[in-house]
């Protein structure tokens, strides 16, 4: 079976514009996908990560390599049947409704449901779109917008889908939605490659995570190798006395940034100081366990994994202690 995605020595080099140089957007990744696989494609903005899906998707050339879906090479119309892609900011006809769109993206890849309107209503409705289905998408909000593009997305019965920040815009209760609809359909086999900056979503959707930095893959490791030592947790507590490490956010309210070794001992001095735990959650961002990684000095071949605990850049360090 031909891997959901195969890109080989892929490098994107973006032409001088006046008085600037030449920019590599991408530097001869390579990368394999299984069907089936969830993969999540991480790293700081400018990192790369919207060229090599407007590569993947077709929208640009590659400077040099190659990349395919399902075996066949993107450059081709029929590499794109059954892809399931919706890009940061998605750009819809604001003429058209909700399920005029749904219905337009049924007759591209060609999908004849037994009852179209109700297919695409069903799909509506996972989004809680069915009761704006006839309205005009110009008057809807960001967020609603967004779970449009998603809407069309899944209506096709993608055997992958491509999502750049599909997260982006959407409220919590829409954040959770997403998140489920999307766990559904590994669950049913689909493959997933996305980019999220918000890392507590796709971590437990995602298989192996992709790092890249300036064009370059720096590391391909599953989340628990990627985490493990990195994870960091915030506890909030409620007590009136102090407790070492925590930090009184309001009057009888204490917060910690805690590494996961940390947290039992402080869960004990809470208990034996009278306090309530209110809270215990991830603090890691992406960001944070990317540069963590690259400041390790780990810049290493892919699959190479970082020092069990780098020493937190004095940059990361602050932000942590302003949080």
């Amino acid at each position: 079976m031909s891997p959901a995605i195969l890109i080989e020595g892929l490098s994107k080099t973006y032409p001088r514009a006046w008085l600037t140089p030449p920019f590599e957007a991408l530097r001869s990744i390579s990368l394999e996908i299984a069907p089936g696989e969830v993969f999540g494609f991480i790293g700081p903005n400018g990192a790369g990560k919207s060229t090599a899906i407007k590569v993947l998707t077709g929208v640009l050339q590659p400077s040099h390599g190659s990349a395919a879906l399902f075996g066949k090479d993107v450059s081709l119309p029929e590499a794109r049947r059954g892809l399931g892609y919706v890009p940061e900011n998605p750009s819809l006809y604001d003429y058209l409704t909700p399920l005029e769109i749904l219905r337009m993206g049924l007759a591209i890849h060609g999908v004849k449901p037994a009852n179209e309107r109700r297919h695409c209503l069903q799909w509506l409705d996972r989004f809680s779109l069915a009761q704006v289905a006839d309205k005009r998408v110009r008057s809807f909000s960001k967020g609603m917008t967004q779970r449009v593009a998603l809407a069309h997305a899944m209506a096709i019965e993608p055997r992958l889908l491509i999502l750049d920040e599909p997260l982006s815009g959407l409220d919590p209760v829409g954040r959770k939605d997403v998140v489920d609809i999307l766990g559904e359909y590994r669950q049913a086999g689909g493959t997933i490659f996305l980019t999220s900056h918000v890392l507590h979503d796709v971590e437990r959707l995602a298989d192996r995570f992709g790092l890249i930095h300036r064009g370059d893959l720096v590391t391909v490791q599953a989340p628990g190798e990627l985490l493990h030592a990195e994870q960091t947790v915030t506890v909030r507590s409620s007590g009136a006395s102090p407790v070492a490490t925590f930090v009184q956010e309001t009057q009888g309210r204490w917060r910690a940034d805690l590494r996961r070794d940390e947290l039992w001992p402080a869960l004990d001095a809470l208990r034996a100081a009278g306090h309530s735990v209110l809270e215990i959650r991830p603090t890691l961002t992406l960001e944070d366990v990317f540069f963590r990684y690259l400041d390790a000095g780990s810049a290493s071949p892919s699959g190479d994994a970082p020092p069990a605990s780098p020493r937190m850049p004095d940059r990361y360090a602050a932000r942590s202690a302003a949080r």
